[in-house]
């Protein structure tokens, strides 16, 4: 069954894996409310204080522990035997935590935030397990960890004096971001190349209808009148120089050259105009129309085939041979 009410902090697990930072909170809640002095010894504290420090520990104790320190009802005796049982975590986690002190490098993150994260998590650990570590011993982890290319870098750090590693974190960090800052302008665009300037294409559409209609090309209003809708789209919209509706009036939109064979006027041939829509006059359509099937008719055609070389034979000829009369001669 799980807590009747909601935890201050994580309960300690059955393993013991997380004792150091659960007695560390649970001095702190207890001092909070006035009950710190019932895990100490020869304490001269009222029972109802002792109750609530009891309560309050075994709220905060995995389910497996509760069953197992059933029988104790002193505060002061079950912070003592959870003490000696967990105690030894500090040994554990202490050749863990050096370890990783020692070999922890600056150039082996990659944002400054990750590594000064990582510096706080393994001197906590130190701290907890009874290891003193100065602002002097972060100043020279971190000064002798950079990365061999900023090796520059790192003197010039080093001779500002630092007093506090928040000091020198606090410089890294904006010298990180304005790097970063920096390197973005320097991709946006090739060297000594101008800024694109903005570009937007606005379709003019038109249509008819009657009534309300149902399209964004439709009329509103009684009776039969146009409706026009303004469309503004981007420089990379995919349907631009096409047709925005099937209620089309013929007028090409402006986003579509006048020049495109695809509205080419079957009937006249201008390219301004759909046939639908067009008004030349019936004279001049005659007359391109006897021109296109002119045109097909003298089309010239040439076969060539691909035949194997004539042989000729060896034969002796003659002049007479070429003449049909020879008394002509």
């Amino acid at each position: 069954m799980s807590n009747l009410s909601k935890l201050e902090f994580t309960a300690l697990d059955i393993s013991g894996n997380n004792y150091l930072p659960w007695t560390l909170d649970a001095k702190i809640h207890l001092t909070a409310n006035n009950l710190g002095e019932t895990i100490i010894d020869g304490n001269q504290t009222s029972p109802q204080d002792k109750a609530k420090a009891m309560i309050f520990l075994r709220h905060h104790l995995h389910e497996d522990l509760k069953r197992e320190y059933l029988t104790v009802e002193d505060p002061l005796e079950l912070w003592t035997n959870i003490k000696e049982r967990f105690d030894h975590q500090k040994l554990v986690l202490l050749p863990k935590a050096r370890y990783e002190w020692l070999h922890l490098r600056l150039q082996d993150f990659k944002t400054v935030s990750e590594y000064n994260s990582a510096l706080f998590r393994i001197t906590s650990e130190l701290k907890l397990c009874g290891e003193k570590i100065t602002d002097e011993d972060m100043l020279e982890k971190t000064f002798s960890t950079f990365h061999a290319s900023n090796m520059l870098l790192s003197q010039q750090y080093r001779e500002r004096q630092f007093t506090k590693y928040s000091e020198l974190i606090s410089c890294l960090l904006v010298a990180e971001q304005n790097n970063k800052l920096l390197l973005q302008n320097h991709q946006s665009r090739p060297a000594g190349a101008s800024p694109f300037p903005e570009a937007n294409v606005a379709n003019y559409q038109s249509g008819r209808g009657r009534g309300r209609g149902r399209g964004p090309s439709r009329g509103r209003g009684r009776g039969r009148g146009r409706g026009y809708t303004w469309h503004r789209e981007s420089q990379n919209t995919k349907n631009i120089g096409g047709e925005s509706s099937r209620h089309n009036t013929g007028r090409p939109s402006k986003g579509k050259s006048s020049g495109n064979q695809g509205n080419v006027c079957y009937r006249c041939g201008m390219s301004n105009h759909w046939s639908r829509t067009c008004r030349t006059p019936k004279h001049l359509v005659e007359a391109y129309q006897r021109m296109m099937k002119e045109k097909g008719k003298n089309v010239e055609t040439n076969l060539i085939e691909d035949a194997p070389p004539a042989v000729i034979p060896d034969i002796h000829l003659d002049a007479c041979d070429f003449i049909e009369n020879a008394r002509d001669v």
